[in-house]
């Protein structure tokens, strides 16, 4: 499974590529951060962010994207343009029909070091291990957007079978029911 992962921001959008193998193999294929300036018009940013996350999109052909889920930050200011840059790069994915994954920043610490609770310093240094490479990515922006992918290429299997069991087990309450609906029937009638 090939996984954008991205950790979305005006002023610094991480992107990364990666590929999933057999068990928790993973790959790091790509890294980048896109950088746009504070001076310029949001929507102008917006579409820088965009076209760069497009044309990632178009070059390396993910099967899904992974975007860090925005919580509520101290800046109001920081969190919508934060909103608006993983809106825009969903958008595009979207477009392209590639499923698109939002994480939170606790999931993706808990699955790259094994706390939710992690520092940018431990997300790094797991990234580096877990990628096999020589050098930490830098800045944290690149860091995160590995570390999405990674949390995403171990989530996804399991978030599938548990999709999966829930409209099992929706389908199966929904026959019983109009079992029941039918026995009722039969029996007032």
């Amino acid at each position: 499974m090939r996984v954008m992962g991205v950790d979305p921001g005006l002023t610094r959008c991480g992107l990364s590529m990666v590929d999933g193998g057999l068990g928790r193999k993973v790959t790091a294929l790509d890294v980048d951060v896109v950088r746009t300036p504070v001076d310029l018009d949001l929507a102008r940013r917006l579409m820088l962010v965009a076209d760069a996350a497009e044309h990632w999109m178009d070059t390396h052909r993910p099967d899904a994207v992974a975007i860090e889920r925005v919580f509520a930050q101290h800046n109001v200011r920081t969190a919508m343009g934060t909103a608006q840059a993983g809106g825009v790069i969903a958008l595009a994915a979207a477009r392209r029909d590639i499923p698109v994954a939002f994480h939170t920043p606790s999931e993706v610490k808990a699955a790259v070091t094994g706390s939710g609770t992690a520092d940018k310093a431990q997300v790094t240094a797991m990234v580096t291990r877990i990628l096999g490479l020589r050098v930490a990515p830098k800045p944290a922006d690149a860091a995160d957007a590995l570390a999405l992918a990674i949390c995403h290429c171990w989530r996804a299997p399991l978030l599938d079978r548990m999709a999966k069991a829930e409209a099992q087990a929706a389908a199966a309450r929904r026959r019983y029911t109009e079992r029941l609906a039918q026995q009722r029937k039969a029996v007032q009638g």
